[in-house]
């Protein structure tokens, strides 16, 4: 049995890894971490020195009524993420877009939690 892992995975762990060479959260600068599935979008707010999880959102919603775009969903969990971020004091992350490009639904979601506020 061999082991087939996509050449896009693989890419992707690839920039991953690199960006993470240069990214560091802390407390006063946590890191805001992206990962991005088929269908849905998660947002988490990191803070590397203490291995701690601030904060930690995801655009499945229980309850949703009618159908949404996946951009407008990013967008809306961006504009939620931000204004929890702000609630725990924190105005400036650092962005980690997890190997994805600065594209779709990852800009989507930085744009929302920039309009709410936060600095990147």
């Amino acid at each position: 049995m061999t082991l087939h892992i996509s050449k896009k995975r693989i890419a992707r762990a690839r920039r991953h890894h690199r960006v993470r060479a240069k990214l560091f959260g802390t407390a006063d600068v946590p890191r805001f971490s992206v990962f991005r599935s088929g269908k849905h979008i998660y947002a988490q707010l990191i803070d590397d020195v203490s291995g701690r999880t601030l904060l930690s959102l995801t655009s499945m919603k229980k309850g949703k009524t009618g159908k949404q775009k996946k951009t407008d969903a990013a967008r809306a969990l961006g504009v939620e993420f931000g204004s929890a971020v702000s609630k725990l004091g924190i105005k400036r992350v650092a962005f980690d877009r997890g190997g994805y490009a600065y594209h779709g639904r990852v800009q989507a979601l930085a744009e929302g939690a920039r309009e709410s506020g936060l600095e990147f």
